[in-house]
């Protein structure tokens, strides 16, 4: 967050006013078998970083490799997206806050069981507990793109509930129950949101609290097929929540994905079809709930697909109720941009250079009539940029036509290789590494690509997926 303009009144009695400063959230992931205090590495870091006179803002920082104390410890430094229109900033505009941590490699995922009914051969699973940050989760919050600032609205609002709670700010006075509620069609990224908001907390918050995890309720298995007892698997869930809650030195997210499907009995139980359980599984959440907001060290998020069956009960509880909408074209853009970019690194795509929007943008500006050339192997670097831009653009405006969720848009390259490009032609089961990234030629023996196909096949393949997409849809009306 930005901090507000100082003014600070001088011995003469006038008001002098100075530069803002910006809060600069530094991230620094430590090597998996690192040893190294993070007090340590924390000193080093901000050391290094103030040697400079400017940094650039959302970048992966270099240099630090050069620091020996760093380069044996350290994996990467980065400087995460910040309120600051500005793309750099000079050190002395700057307020650091440097974040060291140390990413579980385990993928291993606790469970908690209840029995329906206390009957032990019916267990069920609850929900499932996973140790912050997870190296599984590692690039997730960067790779989810949204018109609205929707990450940064939520981590403001964390920010000031935990304000508040430091304060001891009267709960009779200023209420607030660290409840959110995402809502919107499918696949728009919103449990994906949830996971990645969870996995930076645990990095923001690591100086307050030593671990966190994420708790996801399996929704479905809060109702027991034995009659009544479904309210009583809610309070049994939730006390075992309690009891992780009562580290204080943990930080626990609680995800609740479809929350509708507790709100939907609700909603069967009013019409008569569910005289009793299904009011008392809502009402036994509702109450949990309540518990659960004098607990600063927990945040409750949920997500919706059906906006028109979560209860109004529950919705007035939660701070924040966000829509998540499909995304737009200069988002669909940038999801197609990382995507292709991505496939270039492994070495899939021939080299290419996909410009940012704000070029792409540029080049739609002054030559439109472009839009639908080839790139010409005589082509200049630059020429070859612009064309590759301008069709991406074209494909971002068809993909928005068609309506399609972030989820949609990131299995075209999939999509594109399988039907129209030949995955035959890319034989890569087992590439050989070469200083962490794919060796993408070689022997066919070997597991490792026989060919390549450039960019202009790529895009082509995506677009013809896009339209036959288009064509399967009219299909299912």
């Amino acid at each position: 967050m930005s901090s507000a303009l100082d003014i600070t009144m001088q011995s003469t009695g006038t008001f002098e006013t100075q530069k803002p400063k910006w809060s600069v959230h530094v991230e620094v992931r430590l090597q998996p078998r690192s040893t190294s205090r993070f007090e340590t590495i924390r000193s080093r870091v901000h050391d290094w970083i103030t040697s400079f006179d400017r940094i650039n803002l959302s970048s992966l920082l270099t240099g630090w490799e050069d620091v020996p104390e760093l380069a044996s410890s350290v994996e990467r430094i980065v400087t995460s997206d910040s309120a600051c229109p500005s793309q750099s900033l000079l050190i002395e505009e700057m307020v650091l806050q440097i974040h060291v941590y140390q990413p579980s490699d385990s993928e291993d995922v606790g469970e908690v069981y209840d029995s329906g009914g206390g009957n032990d051969d019916d267990e069920t699973m609850a929900a499932s507990v996973r140790e912050l940050p997870n190296r599984s989760w590692e690039g997730l919050w960067d790779s989810l793109i949204y018109e609205d600032n929707i990450k940064m609205k939520l981590l403001d609002y964390i920010h000031a509930t935990l304000v508040f709670s430091d304060a001891g700010v009267d709960f009779n006075l200023v209420s607030w129950n660290r409840v959110v509620l995402l809502h919107g069609p499918p696949g728009t990224g919103k449990t994906s949101l949830c996971r990645a908001l969870a996995q930076k907390l645990s990095i923001r918050l690591s100086q307050r609290y030593s671990h966190a995890r994420l708790l996801e309720i399996n929704s479905h298995s809060l109702f027991s097929k034995w009659f009544s007892e479904s309210g009583k698997l809610v309070q049994r869930l939730f006390s075992s929540i309690s009891d992780l809650a009562d580290e204080e030195d943990a930080f626990l997210v609680v995800l609740i994905d479809e929350v509708e499907s507790l709100t939907a009995a609700r909603a069967s139980a009013i019409a008569g079809s569910e005289p009793s359980d299904g009011l008392r599984v809502v009402n036994a959440l509702l109450t949990q709930l309540d518990k659960l907001k004098h607990r600063k060290n927990v945040l409750v998020m949920s997500t919706s697909n059906l906006v028109k069956a979560i209860d109004s009960a529950f919705v007035d509880r939660a701070d924040i109720v966000q829509y998540v909408d499909l995304p737009p074209r200069d988002a669909i853009y940038e999801i197609l941009r990382t995507c292709l970019c991505e496939i270039v690194s492994r070495g899939i795509v021939t080299s290419a250079n996909v410009p940012s929007l704000q070029q792409a943008l540029m080049y739609e500006r002054t030559a439109p009539s472009q839009s639908s050339a080839i790139v010409s192997s005589g082509a200049d670097a630059h020429e070859k940029s612009k064309i590759v831009g301008l069709r991406l653009l074209a494909l971002a405006t068809q993909c928005r036509a068609q309506k399609m969720s972030g989820r949609a848009l990131r299995r075209l390259p999939v999509l594109a290789l399988a039907r129209y490009i030949g995955a035959g032609n890319i034989i890569s089961s087992q590439p050989s590494e070469t200083n962490g990234r794919s060796k993408m030629n070689g022997s066919v023996g070997g597991s490792v690509v026989s060919s390549n196909a450039d960019v202009d096949a790529w895009l082509s393949g995506m677009e013809s997926v896009v339209l036959d997409q288009a064509k399967q849809r009219e299909n299912l009306l």
